[in-house]
């Protein structure tokens, strides 16, 4: 099935949109509280749509609400969701919807969105039959974004996840001159990426510590290639990117320095070279 091609004529920073500003949005804003926005009608297909992929753990199946600690696929939901949505629709020439779906792998709308997200990984397992139909998603134009998991217990088991998926293909570790650190926003070699969540950003100002364990000091963003030399799987390791979409208006250093200058940057060029390749 071909994937749906979103209208991305003239993708770029709008004029004046260099600078993110700090909004009073964030974890359990009220719905009139963030922000608001609608597209032109007629157009409801040819809009990006956020996907948060609903997937399975060790533990068995999540179906935890949303947000509450039960489900890792809902970790940093609907907040995170609507905050890069919002700055998406800012920042560039995108016509973004402002709500997004949530999607199991073998739910055949799938395959009418180019871009899905995972989060929270560390203790994921997809069931045999999503194992070919993400293989089927991904080699077909489909692109994914994992994020937010720690340390090397939680590495070893997406990557173990990931090899029942691709087992041809090898993991790699992007280099910082790979156009998805520059394709929007221009982030430099001496960036370091890791972002931490609220807890530990706020702090950070103090402490210098942004890790979560003592396993998972580096920052890593790895990717698996198609057999067209794309990107189809962007991986961000010990960072929490949706923590600094969903958090950004609870602190004015953590959204100074995490969301301005990695989350949002990082979320935005990933998004745009999945829609761009």
């Amino acid at each position: 099935m071909k994937l749906l091609t979103c209208v991305l004529a003239g993708l770029a920073l709008l004029p004046g949109s260099t600078v993110f500003a700090q909004r009073g949005f964030g974890r359990g804003s009220r719905d009139e509280d963030t922000p608001q926005w609608t597209n032109a009608a007629g157009f409801e297909k040819d809009v990006f749509t956020f996907v948060r992929i609903i997937y399975s753990s060790r533990s068995g199946r999540n179906w935890g609400g949303f947000g509450d600690g039960g489900a890792k696929w809902s970790t940093d939901f609907p907040d995170a969701d609507y905050n890069l949505a919002f700055r998406l629709q800012q920042m560039t020439s995108m016509k973004v919807v402002r709500e997004g779906r949530q999607l199991e792998i073998g739910d055949p709308e799938l395959f009418r969105y180019p871009f899905i997200y995972i989060v929270e990984p560390g203790n994921l397992e997809f069931t045999e039959p999503e194992v070919p139909i993400l293989r089927r998603y991904l080699l077909n134009g489909g692109f994914l974004m994992v994020d937010d998991f720690w340390g090397e217990e939680e590495w070893d088991n997406l990557a173990g996840e990931l090899k029942r998926v691709f087992p041809d293909r090898p993991i790699v570790d992007l280099p910082r001159d790979h156009e998805i650190f520059h394709n929007v926003f221009v982030l430099p070699e001496t960036l370091n990426l890791q972002v931490p969540n609220i807890r530990l950003g706020a702090r950070s100002e103090f402490t210098g510590v942004t890790w979560e364990r003592p396993d998972a000091h580096d920052t890593h963003i790895r990717g698996i290639y198609d057999d067209k030399n794309r990107l189809c799987v962007v991986i961000c390791h010990n960072t929490d990117n949706g923590d600094g979409w969903e958090r950004e208006g609870e602190s004015a250093y953590y959204f100074r320095e995490f969301s301005e200058k990695k989350a949002y940057p990082l979320g935005i060029n990933i998004i745009f070279y999945s829609m761009t390749h």
